[in-house]
Parts: structure tokens; sequence; C-alpha cells
């Protein structure tokens, strides 16, 4: 996770209160915490021109934003947690040299043991910032339910929260003009958009499939040739910024509902 250090010294020290990517014992021990936060990802390619771990770094860089905007806004103490870069993969992405493909099982062995670990330790209140399509937790957080009733795990996925086609030309959804700016916006040395693809994707050739009247996984090497899907070309840092941070002050809002709710539900049935 070489990009948890690379921001400049003083931006380590202000976010060494809620990311424990450079987070102490020293700092955390004597402080509360609310909510903690799990950034999820995915070891993948991202067209030409992006890191296999974007999903991981975005998730993770959004998620800190979320945190101290929660701190400084509402007073609300929020842990961002190191990110997980353990994806689900479609078929085809395994032929692509160094994309990683984990199993569910894997998945919800590793979410399970962190429950367990926070569970022990007093938390009682987990959101995941999910920046991989392919990764879907509903089952596990229903079975998680059953096992860890007094636990509350919230699952989320950071480019969606806000509808992407309000904010950019022509967002698509890997690797793609959202992403693309706002990785621009925080790591602007990680992208290489000069030798991005085009991120031309090949549709269903069933009318059924296409409308949605079933769901398939795409076969990616059969969908695309630069492993994108969606026109990166028109990134800018700037639309980045502005998304992100839109993003970040609508999580912070949750941080700050969660840690302030006596009760998940309204009393009175409204009809």
């Amino acid at each position: 996770m070489v990009w948890a250090f690379e921001p400049i010294k003083t931006t380590i020290i202000m976010n060494r209160e809620i990311d424990l990517s450079v987070s102490a014992y020293g700092v955390t021990r004597d402080l509360h915490y609310d909510v903690a936060i799990l950034p999820w990802g995915a070891t993948e390619p991202h067209n030409l021109h992006l890191p296999y771990l974007t999903d991981a770094i975005l998730s993770h860089d959004v998620a800190v934003d979320a945190a101290q905007r929660a701190l400084d806004e509402y007073g609300v103490r929020a842990m961002v947690l190191p990110p997980v870069a353990m994806g689900a993969q479609n078929p085809g992405q395994r032929d692509l040299k160094f994309c990683i493909h984990y199993r569910q099982d894997t998945q919800r062995a590793i979410l399970s043991d962190i429950v367990e670990s926070l569970e022990h330790q007093g938390m009682r209140k987990l959101l995941i910032v999910n920046g991989h399509g392919g990764n879907i937790f509903k089952g596990m957080i229903r079975d998680l339910a059953v096992d860890h009733p007094d636990f509350l795990i919230l699952s989320s996925e950071w480019f969606t929260v806000l509808p992407g086609k309000e904010w950019f030309d022509e967002p698509g959804d890997h690797a793609d003009e959202l992403e693309t700016s706002v990785m621009m916006h925080y790591h602007p040395e990680l992208v290489n958009l000069s030798e991005a693809g085009p991120g031309q994707a090949r549709p269903f050739a069933l009318q059924s499939l296409r409308e949605k009247v079933a769901w398939v996984p795409r076969h990616w090497t059969k969908v695309t040739d630069d492993t994108g899907i969606g026109n990166p070309h028109l990134a800018t840092a700037e639309k980045g910024r502005r998304f992100a941070e839109a993003v970040a002050q609508k999580y912070a809002l949750l941080l700050k509902e969660l840690t302030e709710m006596e009760d998940m539900y309204e009393k009175d049935v409204k009809e």
C-alpha cells in the first residue's frame, strides 16, 4: 500500500487519528471511535493507464476524506481500516497478467475475521466502502447479521453514491472518465492518460441481456480489448475533485447519522 505514504508529512499527521495505514497505537489507544470504515477493492488491470490497485486506492482515499469531514464538521470519529485488494473477477479476467480472482468464500472469511476482531474490541458499526463492481457483500452481511446480531454492517459503492452522468460527460463503468478523474485528483502521478486505450466495449448480442431481463457475468476479454469500459480521455482532476468531495460529504453525513441514531426505523408506519 505504497500510496498511503505518498502524502506530505503534514497530511500524514492530520490523518493519523482516522487512517490506520498511517496511525500508531500511541495515537489510537485513548480515543473513542464511533464507526470503522473498510475500503474494499480488487487487483486487476484498469485499461492501460491506471494502476492495478485503483479500486483499493480510491475507496481508501474517499473513505479518509469522509472520515476527516465527519470529524471536522460533526465531531464523529471513524477509523479507516487498510484497504482490502481482494476482489471477485469476471470470466476472462484471470487471463490478464496479474489479475487475481478471489472467491466469495475467501472474501467472506476476511470480512468475518474483521467483524469478530472489531466486535471483540467493542466496535459495533462497520461501513464498507466498496470500489469494485464485482464485489457483492449482501449475502455475507445477512449471514453475519445472524451470527453478530448486535453488530451493524453497511455496504456501499463510492462510485454510485451520486449519479455519474450528472458529473461527467461520458461515464462508463471501468477505468472510465469517472475513475480516471478521481485518480487524477488524488494521485496524478499514477495516471498515464496518454497511454490509455479508448475503453470501447462490445455489448451482448442478445436483446434480452441488453435489456437486463436476466444477468450473466461479462466475459472480459470478449467485451473489451484494453480492459477498460468507458472513454477515459475526457477525464480531468477538477472533475474528480468535485465528485470526490461531494461523495465524501455524503459519507460524512451518513457517519453522523449512524452515531446519533437511536433506532434504525421510524416508530410510526407511514401511510
